[in-house]
């Protein structure tokens, strides 16, 4: 049969869902390079940057679990909604601390205190989401389904930070986090406007500490997901460069806010054009071999963006990390639904965010940590070397995953 490279996008449901998965991306990718930049000017301290991801990843990971079960066990429209609804307190938050010069004057305290609140709120938000998503689309289009999701995100990704740091450049950040939390809004209402499938009732009466390491107990026993899962943390983990951009932007490459926002946009742009690809073709014939291949990749741009001098070179490499980057999530997440049952996969999803999720956050953290150690350079340098490492061992350890060919 003909391979339909716009079967997911016929599908209403999955449209609604694009469209507010786009408007929330672009929200918070703006948010999140206002308040690095915003940080690192009040501090000049890259691990003060660090604290940002470690600020949101802490209670996203401390609620992660039960947010899954909660995901398993209500309306997972509604929960989602709700969660979507405290982003937009939090971004009006940020509103009015950007006001105040008073507030600001304490540091970044107030800041890293409403990033706190906002670790909460997305992970209560992602495995209600991404579950839900799953029951949008037939299960014989879940990798074409994948494709679009991810280039919708990227999309997103791209034009984020780019208006971010043009909305910086142009009226500080009052103007910036006004448009995160009207385009959080917007994404909100696309939400709600899905038909959503009711979930089956759940007959279980497992206790919920059980039913909170459900999750965990269910990978363990799958190595090739549980590796493609480990093999992603701690490759973001150690390549985790981003957080670091404000200092390449302003003390390495010296391109301000504008060349910030081109930075942070340049791995999703790379991304969207691969996704673009991934959807006009069949599934992988050997994806195990591929996604060790494009992590590997991953880590070798990495170490050329630590040495590079070039601002057109820093680009191209981050817009090739992004590319590469996309084969591995479209591989995991399409592995992630074809494997996970469906009375699970708000709890799988969630061990999922804690494993995925978390990890650019803590990985924000360990840029930091480590640049304030070695110097902003040789940390980037020693994550992409990190990576390469994690590969090497992962294609040792797990060699379903290595043979994997088709994901079934």
């Amino acid at each position: 049969m003909e391979h339909d490279a716009y079967a997911a996008l016929r599908i209403p449901n999955f449209r609604w869902f694009s469209l507010s998965l786009w408007s929330l991306t672009i929200a918070l990718q703006i948010q999140a390079v206002v308040v690095g930049w915003q940080v690192y000017e009040m501090t000049r301290d890259p691990l003060a940057l660090g604290f940002v991801g470690l600020a949101e990843a802490l209670p996203f990971i401390a609620v992660a679990l039960y947010a899954g079960h909660v995901a398993d066990r209500m309306d997972r429209k509604l929960v989602a909604m709700i969660a979507y609804g405290a982003l937009v307190v939090c971004s009006l938050a940020l509103v009015w601390i950007s006001m105040s010069p008073e507030i600001l004057a304490r540091g970044p305290w107030p800041i890293y205190a409403v990033i706190f609140l906002t670790g909460i709120a997305r992970s209560f938000a992602r495995p209600a989401s991404f579950a839900l998503s799953v029951l949008l689309v037939p299960r014989e289009i879940y990798t074409n389904a994948t494709s679009w999701r991810t280039s919708i995100w990227q999309f997103g990704a791209v034009t984020g930070p780019a208006i971010g740091g043009f909305l910086y450049a142009l009226r500080g950040p009052v103007l910036a986090h006004a448009t995160v939390a009207a385009l959080l809004a917007a994404g909100s209402f696309f939400f709600s406007r899905i038909n959503a499938p009711p979930l089956l009732p759940v007959i279980d009466e497992t206790p919920i500490g059980q039913s909170l390491t459900m999750g965990f107990r269910f990978l363990w026993g799958q190595p090739v997901l549980l590796g493609a899962m480990t093999l992603d943390l701690f490759s973001v983990l150690f390549g985790g460069a981003i957080a670091l951009l404000p200092i390449f932007a302003k003390e390495i490459l010296h391109v301000g806010p504008e060349g910030l926002g081109m930075l942070r946009a340049a791995p999703a742009a790379g991304s969207v054009l691969m996704s673009l690809f991934l959807a006009h073709r069949p599934p992988f014939r050997r994806a195990g071999a591929a996604l060790l291949l494009n992590v590997a990749l991953f880590g070798i741009c990495m170490i050329a963006f630590g040495l590079s001098r070039s601002f057109a070179l820093s680009l191209f490499v981050l817009f090739a990390s992004g590319a590469v980057d996309n084969i591995s999530i479209v591989i995991r997440s399409t592995l992630l639904q074809a494997r996970t049952p469906q009375s699970m996969l708000g709890r799988v999803s969630s061990v999922n965010a804690i494993f995925i999720g978390s990890s650019n956050e803590i990985g924000a953290f360990e840029s930091g940590l480590a640049a304030k150690i070695m110097g902003v350079v040789p940390s980037v340098v020693f994550g992409g070397v990190m990576t390469l490492l994690v590969v090497a061992v992962t294609a040792w350890k797990v060699p379903q995953l290595r043979r994997l060919k088709e994901i079934t």
